[in-house]
């Protein structure tokens, strides 16, 4: 992310405030409550986005975990493209070989 793009992020956070804020005299609120009320669904905004955040990291849904898997998934798409078939051959063989001595396989 560019440092533009923060400011503007910024400026959003800062504008839906004052817009919160406005709306909520509009509304018939005196200033004070109008300024409690807007910090209020400033913070719970907050919250909400500490709360996603905080999901996608335990779940490994990062943008950066998501990069790394499929890059590892290229790689060993492409080494098994590069295999003759006599060692690919050899590879689903010895995969086999593992599940058969396996008594919890999944297959």
């Amino acid at each position: 992310m560019r440092r533009i793009d923060v400011l503007l992020i910024g400026l959003g956070v800062f504008a839906a405030g004052g817009g919160a804020y406005v709306l909520l005299k509009v509304l018939g609120l005196e200033a004070t409550d109008a300024g409690i009320w807007s910090q209020v669904i400033l913070v719970l905004g907050l919250l909400g986005w500490l709360a996603s955040y905080l999901f996608r990291a335990v779940t490994q849904q990062m943008t950066y975990n998501r990069q790394v898997q499929e890059y590892k998934d290229a790689v060993l798409q492409k080494q098994l493209e590069e295999l003759s078939p006599e060692e690919l051959a050899a590879l689903q063989s010895q995969i086999e070989a593992e599940e058969a001595r396996s008594p919890d396989s999944l297959t």
